[in-house]
């Protein structure tokens, strides 16, 4: 009757790297090699004294067999869990060392800085309808860098084709060029930013209360800096959605009547998207009070104070812009002159 014994080379003769995937990571633990070679011998010693005792003595050699491969299957369970087990020690330690990586960038990212400037805008808006469907969107600002009036910080340029879906519902497509004046980042350059856009807008009017809301989309495609003096090539780009709501009230008895005076107020949300946004998705609200004079039943000048909360592209640089702002908005008819004209 043969006698069977276990050498080490029944197993492997170079690690083997087992990868067990984790929720979030995957380790690779080194399962069989040099390290475990003195647990391999014990496990041999034990394996082969105890089939060497006289009970085995009289098995076949198929019995023999399966007592070796239910051996085999028994050391890999042991070495499999044994596996886990340091697979989940590495783990944890690498879970530490990243928990403790990460709130050492949180208490860097948490060390905010922000800057406070006053500006004044000045802008020209203008709806132009032509006939029951089609119009038109133009506008036209400046805006000062600081101290209301020192220097300029943007001028802003903006048409767009209008859609009317009802008398007060439209949308709106069209190009905005933006121009940045010479700042932070280009003191000795002005960089272009070019904008189109897209818009649906929408009226509710009541005897005492308008209502006017607005959700825009735009895709801005920002020229490329290469130092303080020069452009580079390209443009970085980005989308930027917008949603406005206005509130006016009249204040006097002839609601919204010529030669009268309504307050205002409304608030605009920016939200930055793209591949090219890391840490400022929200880019910045905007906060508006002042008073409106109806010049005529369109018409009307506004004046009075926007304050503006921005997030700089940091993360975590704030800016706190206190603005004057004054508007002319300027809407348009044409059809009555159509009807006119007719005999």
């Amino acid at each position: 009757m043969a006698t069977y014994t276990f050498t080490n080379s029944y197993l492997p003769a170079k690690p083997i790297a087992i990868y067990m995937q984790q929720e979030y990571s995957i380790c690779i633990i080194l399962i069989f090699g040099i390290n475990l070679l003195p647990v391999r011998k014990m496990f041999m010693m034990y394996l082969n004294t105890f089939l060497s005792k006289q009970i085995f003595q009289s098995c076949s050699t198929l019995t023999m067999f399966y007592i070796k491969v239910v051996a085999k299957l028994c050391r890999t369970i042991v070495f499999y869990y044994f596996c886990r087990l340091i697979n989940g020690i590495v783990l944890m330690r690498r879970i530490f060392c990243a928990g403790i990586l990460s709130i050492t960038q949180l208490m860097a990212f948490t060390q905010k800085t922000s800057t406070s400037v006053q500006q004044t805008w000045v802008g020209y808006f203008n709806q132009t309808r032509f006939s029951e469907k089609w119009g038109m969107w133009a506008e036209g600002q400046i805006r000062t860098k600081q101290k209301f009036v020192t220097d300029l910080s943007q001028a802003v340029l903006r048409v767009g084709a209008t859609y009317y879906i009802k008398d007060r519902t439209k949308l709106t497509a069209g190009y905005a060029f933006f121009n940045f004046f010479p700042q932070e980042g280009h003191t000795n350059v002005s960089q272009p930013e070019h904008r189109p856009w897209q818009q649906i807008q929408w009226h509710t009017n009541y005897p005492k209360l308008r209502i006017m809301q607005w959700v825009r989309l735009e895709e801005r495609f920002r020229r490329k800096i290469k130092n303080n003096d020069e452009l580079a090539d390209g443009y970085n780009f980005n989308y930027k959605a917008r949603y406005n709501l206005f509130l006016t009230f009249p204040l006097s008895k002839n609601a919204f009547a010529p030669k009268t005076f309504s307050f205002g107020m409304n608030d605009e949300v920016h939200i930055n998207f793209g591949k090219q946004i890391t840490y400022n998705t929200f880019d910045q609200n905007r906060l508006f009070a002042g008073f409106n004079y109806h010049t005529n039943a369109n018409d009307y000048l506004q004046a009075g104070y926007l304050y503006i909360f921005q997030q700089l592209p940091a993360g975590n640089k704030y800016r706190y812009i206190h603005v004057a702002r004054i508007s002319y908005f300027h809407n348009l008819d044409l059809r009555k002159k159509e009807l006119q004209s007719k005999p």
